[in-house]
């Protein structure tokens, strides 16, 4: 359906004031009425699995005849599995603690005042994702939560699922104290509404894309709204001269096999070259195993039969797949060099015995989490102790790594005082 340009103005219009309104509502919610709305949500999502699930048959379906990938229409799929861990996702959000009205510091001034930090909402935000309907019921958790209303736009490839979500999740707002527009379903598919709800900085307080790098950079460009930016994640895995062999093996072939579609699987290991004898040949061997297509430095393909020849782009390409880069390197020096042209400030590790080393490691290198010992795969909210998160931002403001509930808050300043007055 091509709807008029003026017809989408309005329509995002609609949307960002409900939103606002909204917002300002949710902010003085307690948590007890917060929790209380989320349980209801989780309730109602097990009890509608069957119409959640009949919808999403509707986008399989559609995604089928596009000819879709079969790691897209798995991204798409819930069954009754699926739908019962939304509905436990919404339940551990209602386990963590409530980020709003805390206050996170207080100090007193030479003259008496006592001032303070204390957190609120950010307001309105915006979600623009694709694929995973399950990332409907988990936004809008972790936004209702935090205090903030949500406007929800999923990819039209999961269009029927995400519609169905989020209208049951507006159904348990309708019944508690909390306002039903806390939570919106952008029903346009439309690409050009998108753009519409980028230009609404009046009423829209952050945007977060989830996707691929195509969508996240379409938004930034379009946006006048602040956007929490993750264009990809090239994770780094640095295998020390005084490395366990035995450690480092677990590590990396976990960092790139255990998941390998996921922003935090290894991407490229970085190995000592006086430790690289020793275990890239078997290293390889296990990767080869398990179907990993390794793409090397000339040292790698002298260690290793089957190794093709890394090419410039390998070293900044997120393969999501089983795909690996291998390069030998000199010393740390080296890998935190290669790290620093090539990364894009997601996740590393460093592979080592050498305590020293890895605080320089730590230091050194400044993406969004740094390991020691520790596959990358741990960069995420819930094993990292945030319960969930919205997303894993690479830009350093307002938030940097996972975005759990007190990075979807702001402070604010508080001052009390006894009849102060400045000279």
């Amino acid at each position: 359906m091509v709807v008029p340009s003026q017809s989408l103005k309005d329509e995002a219009l609609g949307l960002g004031k409900r939103a606002k309104a909204a917002a300002r509502r949710l902010a003085q919610v307690s948590t007890a009425d917060k929790n209380r709305v989320l349980s209801r949500m989780a309730d109602r999502l097990e009890a509608r699995s069957s119409f959640l699930i009949a919808e999403n048959l509707r986008d399989l379906e559609s995604a089928k005849a596009a000819g879709v990938s079969s790691a897209v229409l798995d991204r798409i799929a819930l069954d009754a599995g699926r739908v019962k861990g939304m509905a436990q996702g919404l339940r551990d959000v209602v386990s963590l603690p409530d980020p709003v009205r805390e206050v996170v510091k207080m100090w007193r001034r030479p003259n008496g005042l006592q001032v303070g930090r204390m957190r609120i909402p950010l307001g309105v935000i915006g979600i623009i994702y694709e694929a995973r309907p399950n990332v409907t019921a988990d936004a809008a958790a972790l936004c209702l939560k935090s205090g903030n209303a949500a406007i929800l736009r999923g990819g039209s490839e999961a269009h029927h699922s995400n519609q169905a979500i989020g209208a049951v999740l507006r159904q348990a707002c309708a019944e508690t104290s909390v306002p039903q527009d806390a939570v919106q379903m952008v029903e346009v598919k439309d690409h050009a509404f998108v753009n519409e709800l980028l230009q609404l900085e009046s009423y829209i307080d952050l945007i977060i894309p989830r996707g691929g790098e195509d969508l996240i950079r379409a938004v930034v460009a379009n946006s006048k709204i602040p956007v929490i930016k993750h264009y990809k994640g090239v994770c780094h895995v640095y295998v020390d001269v005084d490395a366990s062999l035995e450690t480092a093996k677990r590590i990396c072939f976990n960092a790139k096999v255990q998941r390998p579609a996921v922003c935090n699987a290894m991407e490229t290991l970085l190995v000592h070259e006086a430790i690289a004898p020793k275990f890239l040949p078997q290293m390889i061997a296990e990767y080869q195993a398990a179907g990993v297509e390794i793409r090397g430095c000339d040292k790698t393909r002298a260690m290793a039969p089957g190794v093709k020849q890394a090419a410039e782009s390998d070293w900044t390409e997120e393969y999501l797949d089983l795909i690996l880069a291998v390069r030998v390197v000199k010393d740390m020096d080296d890998a935190i060099g290669h790290i620093e042209r090539y990364g894009s400030e997601h996740t590393e590790s460093i592979v080592t015995t050498n305590y020293q080393r890895a605080r320089e490691f730590i230091d050194r290198v400044n993406s969004s989490a740094v390991m020691v010992n520790a596959s990358t795969r741990f960069n995420d909210g819930g094993e990292l102790g945030l319960g969930a998160e919205i997303g894993i931002s690479t830009s350093k403001i307002h938030a940097f790594g996972p975005m759990g509930l007190e990075e979807l808050t702001t402070t604010k300043f508080i001052v009390f005082g006894d009849g102060q007055i400045r000279e």
